[in-house]
């Protein structure tokens, strides 16, 4: 393997997290493990991991606030661990930028496979070109960050993805249909205005970008399009 990652476990339940060690350092793995919300953050800023396993019930600070935290500063994969098996849960998990979700009681070697594929997953991701640059604008969809005009601008996560799907298709119209299909992936029976919803934040947030010679115009009675000049 190399240099080994270090493969950070953040759990209060010492057996699980014993347990989870023995696994992966039989597979190459360093591992360093914490009990408590808060301390791992704080090692996590130190001395990032090359992937975070984090339960959700924790001390100091639950794996929602840890996992939000650590998307604001970091790309690195994190797999949520929890005894919640509830659907809330886990698209709440993926939401908040979890790379994937394993429900307690799990089969230690089902958590090893998820960990390799994951780690896999994110080098390729690396290794693709994930950014998008127009006059005054870089966005990059693995780090989930807009600059815009040199400032960093705060977006949630389906404002960017749209942003990005319209931006990689420059002066293509999308219906709203479409894009909730490419962007929310789903067909949408119904009320299409969550569309118009994102793309009027998107437009108060980019303000000025027409005088950069690009912007999100709306395509009467069609949809809309990321127009380049």
């Amino acid at each position: 393997m190399g240099t080994k990652q270090t493969i950070m476990v953040v759990d209060d339940d010492q057996n699980i997290g014993q347990l989870v060690r023995l696994y992966l350092e039989k597979e190459g793995y360093d591992v360093v493990d914490f009990q408590r919300g808060d301390s791992a953050l704080a090692a996590f800023k130190a001395n990032p991991p090359a992937l975070l396993l984090l339960d959700i019930m924790l001390p100091g600070m639950d794996g929602w606030q840890v996992c939000r935290a650590v998307r604001q500063i970091s790309s690195i994969p994190v797999i949520m661990l929890s005894a919640k098996d509830e659907t809330f849960d886990k698209v709440l998990g993926l939401e908040l930028g979890a790379d994937d979700y394993i429900t307690k009681p799990f089969d230690p070697k089902e958590l090893v496979a998820r960990v390799k594929a994951v780690l896999r997953r994110g080098q390729s991701d690396q290794q693709e070109n994930d950014t998008i640059s127009f006059p005054g604008l870089t966005l990059s969809l693995t780090r989930y960050e807009v600059l815009y005009q040199g400032k960093q601008t705060d977006m949630p996560p389906k404002e960017l993805e749209l942003l990005y799907f319209l931006a990689s298709h420059p002066n293509i119209v999308f219906t709203r249909e479409q894009l909730l299909e490419k962007v929310w992936g789903f067909d949408y029976f119904g009320d299409s205005r969550t569309v118009d919803v994102h793309v009027k934040r998107l437009r108060e947030k980019l303000t000025g970008s027409e005088e950069l010679g690009w912007m999100i115009r709306t395509v009467w009675s069609v949809g809309y399009k990321f127009e380049v000049k």
